[in-house]
């Protein structure tokens, strides 16, 4: 961790960086830590959604996150946290919405199959329904001895209106670079007042079933 806040303050450069956190010996965390441009550790996000399917046995291996959604004020933009399988679940993207975040990102190791479809579907429909930007962000290639499949990459930032800003391609690693204009999140809540108008009285049912 000291190698990546002294990083972050090197480039003034806001760092979202996963790790296999230990509470203590037998209970693990699939960990995503926010640091901020000058060095500082702001808190971290704990993976809520763990899946347990083949080549993905995290229920095995990881606690699900307790500490809920929570949003980090940093130097540039208020940054929220979604870690691979949560990209799924829209509620914990609402979430985030509700407590500020301005641009979420989604640190993911997803194999191709039906996850590369939905890979460019999902986050930017999050984006639209909640007015924020999202950096979507996979690793490529196969992974030994297991090889459970083919990591697919394409990394990317969209905006709130689901667009795409900047894409890294298929089958390399690459850098993914943007400029965001956060002004844009004002404009376009301001034209689709989705948090207007919520209507959460009537969503009881959804945290009960």
């Amino acid at each position: 961790m000291h190698l990546m806040r002294d990083l972050a303050k090197k480039h003034r450069m806001v760092m979202v960086v996963p790790v296999y956190e230990m509470e203590m010996a037998g209970v693990y965390y699939n960990t995503a830590a926010v640091i901020d441009a000058d060095g500082t550790y702001l808190g971290k996000y704990r993976k809520t959604h763990l899946p347990q399917v083949a080549g993905f046995w995290e229920k095995f291996f990881f606690r699900p996150g307790n500490l809920g959604y929570p949003v980090f004020r940093t130097a540039y933009a208020q940054v929220g946290v979604y870690i691979c399988y949560d990209r799924h679940f829209p509620e914990g993207a609402r979430a985030l919405g509700l407590g500020g975040a301005e641009i979420v990102f989604n640190p993911s190791a997803t194999v191709a199959g039906l996850s590369e479809y939905l890979w460019k579907l999902e986050q930017p429909a999050h984006a639209v329904a909640n007015g924020y930007f999202v950096g979507a962000i996979n690793r490529v290639g196969h992974e030994q001895p297991w090889d459970i499949g083919e990591f697919y990459g394409q990394s990317y930032f969209c905006d709130p209106r689901g667009q795409f800003v900047a894409m890294a391609g298929r089958d390399k690693d690459e850098l993914v670079v943007a400029d965001l204009d956060l002004d844009v999140i004002k404009e376009v809540r301001d034209l689709w007042q989705f948090y207007r108008d919520r209507r959460p009285e009537t969503y009881d049912a959804l945290v009960v079933r």
